[in-house]
C-alpha cells in the first residue's frame, strides 16, 4: 500500500528520502534525440532507448528502499514514478516496467502496486540474492536519479564507442530534473494516464524542438 506525503512539492530543505511517491521527468542535454521515433502516436525505441528501458527496469534489483511504477521514454526526454518506501527489506519489486508505445490505454491500479516483478531482458523472474543488492544507507531520489543517469551514461558511451550510436555533447543528461511529489491516488492516476499518452502530444510537447 502507497503511503502518499502530502507535504508541498519542492518545498526548500524538503527531504526527498521520505516515504512518498513522485513523478520525475529527465531531459538529454541540450534536447538531443537519442532513443528511438514517435511514428503515428507510438514511441519506438532505437538500441540506446531500449538501454534505458532495461536500465531503469533493473534498478530496484541493485538497490533497496524504492519500487518503480510506469515509465515513459520518449526521444529526448523519460518520465518516471519512483515510489520510496524504506520499510522495504531486501529487493523491492518493480511496480510496473517501462512501458513501450503499445501499451496506450495501460490502466493499473493503486492495489496492484509491488505486485509485480521486472520483465526486462533476461531478468523476467530474477530473484535476485542478498549479494544481489546493495546494502548501503537508504537512497534519496536525488541518489536514485543520479545512479540512474550514472549507469545510463556509461552503457550509452559504450554504445558510441561499439555501435555507433550518436553521440551526445559532453553530458547525456541535463544536470537538473523535474520533480513532483504526487500527493494521493487520483493524482497518481492522472499521472499515470499523462506519462502512457505522452507520445500521442509529442507535437504540442515543450522538449519537441524540432
Amino acid at each position: 500500500m502507497i503511503e502518499f506525503n502530502r507535504r508541498s512539492i519542492r518545498l526548500q530543505g524538503y527531504d526527498y528520502s521520505l516515504n512518498g511517491v513522485y513523478f520525475v521527468t529527465i531531459v538529454t542535454q541540450n534536447r538531443k534525440s537519442l532513443f528511438g521515433n514517435i511514428i503515428n502516436g507510438m514511441m519506438v525505441l532505437n538500441e540506446a532507448g531500449l538501454m534505458v528501458q532495461r536500465i531503469y527496469n533493473e534498478l530496484p534489483i541493485f538497490y533497496n528502499g524504492f519500487q518503480i511504477d510506469v515509465c515513459q521514454i520518449m526521444t529526448n526526454h523519460i518520465h518516471i514514478i519512483i515510489i520510496i518506501d524504506n520499510n522495504v527489506v531486501g529487493v523491492s519489486p518493480c511496480a510496473y516496467p517501462c512501458l513501450l508505445g503499445n501499451h496506450r490505454g495501460f490502466a493499473p491500479t493503486i492495489n496492484n502496486i509491488g505486485n509485480h516483478q521486472c520483465i526486462s531482458g533476461n531478468h523476467r523472474g530474477f530473484a535476485p540474492t542478498i549479494n544481489n543488492i546493495s546494502n548501503h544507507r537508504m537512497l534519496s531520489l536525488h541518489d536514485i536519479v543520479h545512479r540512474f543517469k550514472s549507469m545510463t551514461t556509461n552503457q550509452y558511451i559504450k554504445g558510441v564507442h561499439n555501435n555507433n550510436w550518436m553521440s551526445f555533447d559532453k553530458k547525456l543528461w541535463q544536470r537538473n530534473y523535474y520533480d513532483r511529489i504526487i500527493r494521493d491516488e487520483k493524482e497518481l492516476n492522472n499521472t499515470r494516464e499523462y506519462i502512457v499518452n505522452n507520445p500521442l502530444s509529442w507535437e504540442n510537447d515543450e522538449n519537441n524542438i524540432h
